[in-house]
């Protein structure tokens, strides 16, 4: 992509552009913020670097690229960590230099910045970005920043330091300093007073005066003073004001950054760009767009839709299919507006909306279509409809139409409250995929953090990685770790529900491998914690068979994790035993070999998670006029019950109840040839029968019925006559 790279002259936004070059990319033009007066060094800014603005105009001649630059109008208006279009805010500054830069180079597609640890600045970057349609490059993001500075140094970029704010850190003693030569002092600072050694807490800020990318020339300071901006004893602050400096041509021998695509003499080197920040009708316009992005909630024909409802008091399920739509549907757009329509609906009933989702489970008939469905679903879920956070999701193509049941089928969860803590990060960086758009890499609600589906991406370029199966299986559990390390968890230890889809693209040789090499990466990822001590769950493994992933990926991986907050407190319940204690159903009597069925977690008395496979072994043992493997809808009946029979005692040996499920599937395999319909219509029964059987247990239609080409425990045996899939949590 062509690259306008934001540039404060520090060190980080030089090391991003190198990155961004080495990842592929083509820094076109360069963008910088600077104060209104020039004889300002620093500002009260939360956002921009400006201490060394007067020699920020040589990086153009430096690079031999163009300059856009803006006065800074604006001050910090808005705050919250969520940055919301706020006119006056110092952002809009921001959002009309990027987007005159877009207007000249239209060429221009992303933008890299140096951010490495502050979600304030990203986000606002990200935000920008959003609105302009560019995409945010962040290579330097989460990166450990030892190992950074060490890198910045060994690559050649030379940069000294222009303001110290820091314990340990003298004004008089270490302004105009080389990096280089602090490395040590920083990294003693950081064991003593526990100072980030980049600077992201504010200690220190550079001033790059030649690095690679610098081909033309490097940059002199000839004079400067010390300004002390506070005298504190113990942290005393002050900054590096340049009075005069040249310009030192190198010989033309470096090519590091070609820009020989940017016509030079017909956009010359340096603009400063104007603009209203406080009234432009541009800085409001994606507000305007979003209000009118409303959608009229049409009648839809009820006989075509399917719709469960889960009832728990804090969080509950919605899911939205069609059915018997092969001779009616006009296509996945107007399927999945349906069903998106519906759900709004659903929503809006109940006095929500989009920004109580917590989770949406996407599942297409056909993964060529997921461009379609993604312009779809952006107009229905945006940003702006969900302050608190979008939803994480995972998209999945299943065999819909097989079972007659339309070209989308949605399933969401949602909170009654705004608690919620979402993980949103667009930009695209070495830390793990981005999600550039309205859906997040992970969301915490009540100590259950839901990760969305990961893909065996390599994070820099957003490309499944070669070699195969394992190969995408081993990068998608390193990213899914990279998101639980955000808060505080692990993968390997906190994982109480793990699926793995697995794409009909798998050969079987391949699959075998599978496995193995999930639990070996767990296995390394557990014994690499500094903390190996820490209590590891007894997770819940199921594997899914289907059609197709994203990006034709072979596997995709959804683990949901158990992220204690409160350390202070067991989160241990009980319910009145009475209550839950239920007579046995439809005459199925305790066997032993039920419990081969079953794989539970249970923690802390508060969450139960229950797998139940049923193999042709146990349908034989249900069925016992089951001939060969061929199940009829008679059969399913019975499977049905035995299921929730052994449901219901896992949620009473659990000490909890029916009233307690967030999410109840059954993976019904095509193989069957039993449509959802008819198949809903089993099942619903059973429920109502248990129900009837017994007053205190109240259900509903609140299970989900999900196609899939197979399921099972293991990748070589996807081969289960029904699985089912209960998460439950105490309220």
């Amino acid at each position: 992509m062509k690259v306008v790279a934001l540039v404060s002259g520090g060190k980080d936004s030089c090391f991003a552009m190198m990155k961004s070059i080495q990842y592929g990319h083509e820094i076109v033009a360069l963008a910088n913020l600077m104060p209104a007066d020039d004889s300002v060094d620093e500002l009260d800014s939360y956002m921009y670097q400006t201490v060394g603005h007067q020699i920020i105009v040589s990086y153009a001649e430096c690079m031999g690229i163009p300059l856009f630059r803006r006065r800074i109008q604006g001050s910090t208006r808005h705050q919250k960590l969520n940055y919301r279009i706020t006119p006056g805010d110092e952002v809009e500054d921001m959002y009309i230099l990027l987007k005159e830069v877009k207007r000249q180079l239209p060429s221009v597609s992303a933008v890299c910045s140096g951010a490495i640890a502050s979600d304030y600045q990203r986000l606002r970057v990200e935000s920008v970005c959003s609105r302009l349609g560019l995409v945010s490059l962040a290579y330097l993001w989460k990166q450990d920043q030892s190992l950074l500075l060490h890198e910045m140094i060994n690559n050649g970029i030379l940069a000294i330091t222009v303001k110290v704010a820091a314990m340990g850190l003298d004004p008089m003693k270490h302004l105009g300093k080389e990096l280089s030569s602090l490395d040590s002092v920083l990294h003693k600072l950081n064991k003593l007073y526990g100072i980030n050694v980049c600077g992201e807490g504010g200690e220190y800020e550079t001033l790059t005066l030649d690095c690679p990318l610098f081909k033309n020339a490097r940059i002199v300071l000839d004079e400067s003073k010390v300004v002390m901006h506070s005298s504190d004893s113990i942290a005393p602050v002050g900054f590096l004001h340049p009075i005069s400096f040249h310009l030192e041509y190198k010989a033309k021998n470096s090519s590091i950054c070609d820009n020989n695509s940017v016509d030079h003499e017909k956009v010359g080197l340096l603009f400063e760009i104007e603009g209203d920040c406080f009234h432009s009708s541009d800085t409001l316009q994606s507000v305007a767009d979003a209000s009118s992005a409303n959608h009229l909630l049409d009648d839809v024909p009820d006989d075509r839709l399917q719709i469960s409802c889960s009832r728990m008091q804090y969080t509950f399920a919605i899911s939205c299919w069609l059915q018997d739509s092969r001779d009616t549907s006009s296509g996945l757009q107007d399927d999945l507006k349906t069903v998106l329509r519906k759900i709004e609906s659903e929503l809006l009933g109940r006095g929500y909306g989009w920004k109580n989702v917590l989770y949406i489970h996407l599942y297409l008939a056909d993964m060529d279509d997921f461009a379609l469905a993604n312009e779809t679903y952006v107009s229905f879920i945006t940003q702006e409809k969900c302050p608190f956070g979008v939803p994480s999701r995972s998209t999945i193509e299943l065999p819909l139409l097989q079972v007659r049941s339309g070209n989308a089928y949605i399933e969401v969860l949602v909170a009654n409250d705004q608690s919620k803590r979402v993980l949103h990060v667009q930009s695209i960086s070495s830390w793990a995929p981005s999600c550039i758009g309205p859906y997040s890499q992970a969301t915490l609600h009540k100590e259950i953090l839901y990760m969305a589906g990961q893909l065996g991406l390599n994070p820099p370029t957003m490309t499944l990685c070669s070699g195969g199966a394992t190969h995408e299986l081993e990068q998608a559990l390193k990213n899914c770790e990279a998101v639980s390390e955000s808060f505080n968890s692990s993968i390997s230890t906190s994982s109480v529900l793990f699926i793995t889809y697995c794409s009909t693209r798998i050969q079987l040789e391949e699959r075998k491998k599978i496995e193995d090499k999930l639990h070996g990466v767990l296995e390394e990822m557990r014994h690499s914690k500094k903390d190996s001590s820490s209590k590891v769950l007894d997770t819940i493994y199921l594997y899914i068979h289907v059609p197709n992933l994203p990006k034709g990926a072979l596997v995709e991986v959804k683990p949901v994790l158990y992220v204690q907050e409160n350390f202070d407190t067991e989160a241990e319940h009980l319910h009145d035993s009475s209550k839950l204690h239920t007579p046995t159903y439809w005459g199925f009597q305790h066997e032993n070999w039920h419990k081969s069925c079953i794989q539970k977690c249970v923690v802390n008395g508060n969450i139960c998670a229950v797998v139940l496979s049923v193999t042709n072994e146990p349908a034989r043992n249900i069925c016992s006029s089951l001939r060969g493997n061929q199940i009829s809808e008679e059969h399913l009946e019975l499977v049905s019950k035995f299921c929730i029979c052994l449901l219901n005692e896992a949620l009473l040996d659990s000490a909890c109840c029916w009233e307690d499920i967030k999410s109840l599937r059954f993976y019904l395999p095509t193989s069957l040839n039993i449509t959802l319909e008819a198949a809903s219509i089993i099942f619903s029964r059973a429920f109502n029968e248990l129900a009837e059987s017994n007053p205190t247990v109240h259900v509903d239609r609140f299970f989900n019925l999900i196609p899939v080409l197979g399921a099972g425990r293991a990748p070589t045996s996807m081969d289960d006559i029904l699985t089912c899939e209960l998460f439950a949590q105490k309220s």
